[in-house]
């Protein structure tokens, strides 16, 4: 796979995704909360679905892994 998440990209969607986990796990949003697991990961691993579909890179120096 080629990262197309990029720095500021990534460190945003672990941001969110561990806001939304907490929440959920505090039960203060509910079971929609979880749904923060996705934006956790893709910033973890460095690489989006759809961005991969729509040809978005937020990556500067773009690498095959």
């Amino acid at each position: 796979m080629t990262r197309n998440v990029g720095g500021i990209d990534r460190v945003l969607r672990i941001a969110l995704g561990l806001v939304l986990i907490a929440l959920a796990a505090t039960g203060t949003v509910g079971l929609w909360g979880w749904i923060g697991v996705v934006p956790l990961a893709t910033g973890l691993i460095g690489w989006c679905p759809p961005y991969a579909i729509f040809g978005i890179n937020t990556c500067k120096a773009p690498q095959d892994r």
